[in-house]
């Protein structure tokens, strides 16, 4: 079965957001997808509270995580959940996290990663400066889990900077990557493309870099080019802007070729802590 990614131009009207998530989903399982990546912050962007939003979903009132578990359902797909706001484990009222939830085909709930790098720069665009540790709350774990299309690792949008996380998911085992993003346009046109390509490169995965792509609330762009890499960094398939979908099979023989042949990671010189779900070892 094929990977997917998806693109999308989200708004504030979660519903509407849903709706044409689901439009895409719906569009990528009959292509045969079995695995599909939506983007960061699909269900919702420029939404004026965030933290209602977290605490409607954590208790079960919300429309999001009732609407992942039945698509997941319906459609017999895998979805990684891009990111949408939950609080803590634990701490329904804390300042939420930015989720990116893994779900299997039968609408369970296999993976939470919580965003671990959060986005404070100044960015000379018309909205000049972004705080997302203003509504979010970083995470503090490593995510990986296993999948029937392979042992994926969670990512999201600026983790991308931050190379030694890729290299502690390939050394846990990560096959494919995902990095759902809603990058700026101007730091997606400066760096986005070179940044998916080298963190397959340099962990020899499969990175299904899903992305929005064109103009939010407030004026805010977003630069798009969701893509889908292989783990010589070849670039499959982009999408430049607009919402759409993008399709590619896994090489699985292909891609243990390409570790054997250039076998990095028995090369490496220093070591790297393996870390996943909290542990080091």
């Amino acid at each position: 079965m094929s990977l997917a990614v998806i693109q999308m131009v989200t708004q504030a009207d979660v519903r509407a957001n849903l709706a044409e998530a689901g439009r895409l989903l719906a569009q990528a399982a009959a292509n045969g997808a079995g695995l599909a990546v939506l983007p960061e912050n699909f269900a919702a962007m420029g939404h004026s509270d965030m933290p209602a939003l977290a605490r409607a979903e954590a208790l079960g009132q919300g429309p999001i995580l009732p609407w992942l578990k039945r698509t997941a359902r319906d459609l017999r797909l895998w979805i990684v959940a891009g990111t949408l706001p939950l609080p803590p484990d634990g701490q329904p009222q804390g300042k939420p996290n930015a989720c990116s939830l893994l779900i299997d085909e039968h609408g369970e709930q296999v993976a939470r990663y919580d965003k671990l790098h959060l986005f404070d720069v100044d960015v000379q665009d018309e909205r000049g400066r972004y705080r997302e540790s203003d509504d979010y709350a970083p995470g503090h774990e490593l995510v990986l889990a296993d999948t029937p299309f392979g042992r994926l690792g969670m990512t999201v949008c600026y983790d991308l900077r931050f190379p030694e996380l890729y290299t502690a998911l390939r050394l846990a085992g990560a096959e494919l990557i995902s990095a759902p993003a809603a990058f700026t346009a101007l730091t997606g046109a400066a760096h986005w493309q070179m940044l998916i390509r080298a963190r397959a490169i340099e962990t020899q995965c499969y990175v299904l870099a899903a992305a929005q792509g064109g103009e939010h609330p407030g004026g805010r762009m977003t630069y798009g080019h969701a893509a889908i890499i292989d783990p010589w960094g070849r670039v499959l398939h982009e999408l430049e802007q607009g919402p759409g979908v993008l399709l590619a099979r896994r090489d699985s023989a292909g891609q243990g070729n390409i570790r054997q042949r250039m076998p990095v990671t028995g090369h490496r010189r220093f070591s790297v802590p393996r870390i996943v779900a909290g542990t080091q070892e």
